[in-house]
């Protein structure tokens, strides 16, 4: 395959990420240099129009606003892309200019919807501050972020969790991030004897997997067992018990 030809056929997955690319995120993902891309187009603008990219501007929106209804209700593995396409009002072309295939649809989803990228700035912007501060409120901004979409989280967390060959990709990519951040967190607080030491990806699945567990069987805790919480006053009650546990007290009693 030409330099040109490969700069082409991987144009489609940077688009699919969002923004407004730019011609070193293109050179990277065709694995070459600046100098090469311009020796084969003049500029971004030349390489879009040679991939007779849409000008609608609002295409991915209506892209991902049409998915989260059907992936909420029936899954990714059933969504048809055609269908998805005929439910956005976009053409089959656009469609899979913008995402390549179900694996970038599913990452435009999770960096669209889910709680991991509210979570992340959150931790970026706040890690100075002690768990009993944090931890609650990295608790509460999940929840804040998938309220409303129950639906959809529930469909990504089992096509994340998955890990097919379509979806392993992905989900190295947005969990990674944000669980190397909270590792760090956890790791600093328990050298600084705020929190008791345990392995810290444990620490954190004993966090978040309640947390995770409320908000997917919320509608039902509510509808069947009467659950008559409110949303952020439950998932802080779960972070304190948490907090509780993780105490460095806990730790000197054994």
């Amino acid at each position: 395959m030409t330099v040109g030809g490969r700069i082409l056929e991987r144009a489609p997955s940077v688009l699919a990420r969002g923004g407004k690319p730019t011609v070193g995120e293109f050179a990277a993902a065709a694995g070459i240099s600046r100098a090469s891309f311009y020796r084969h187009f003049k500029s971004r603008e030349a390489l879009l129009k040679a991939l007779a990219v849409s000008p609608e501007p609002d295409a991915r929106e209506r892209v991902l606003g049409a998915a989260v209804e059907m992936v909420g209700s029936q899954g990714l593995t059933a969504l048809s892309m055609d269908a998805l396409a005929d439910r956005a009002e976009v053409s089959r072309a656009t469609l899979y200019r913008l995402f390549p295939g179900k694996s970038a649809l599913l990452m435009g989803l999770v960096d669209a919807y889910s709680p991991l990228e509210p979570v992340r700035r959150l931790l970026s912007a706040r890690k100075d501050e002690p768990p009993e501060v944090l931890m609650p409120e990295l608790a509460r901004t999940a929840y804040r972020a998938v309220a409303g979409r129950i639906g959809l989280m529930r469909a990504l967390f089992f096509e994340v969790s998955g890990l097919s060959a379509e979806t392993e990709e992905v989900a190295a990519q947005a969990i990674t991030g944000v669980v190397g951040l909270l590792v760090m967190y956890v790791t600093e607080q328990m050298a600084a004897g705020r929190l008791r030491r345990v392995h810290p990806l444990l620490a954190l699945q004993s966090f978040i997997g309640p947390v995770l567990f409320h908000i997917l069987t919320r509608r039902l805790a509510e509808r069947v067992l009467n659950l008559d919480v409110e949303g952020e006053a439950a998932v802080t009650q779960l972070a304190e018990a948490w907090l509780r546990a993780m105490s460095p007290e806990e730790e000197q009693e054994k």
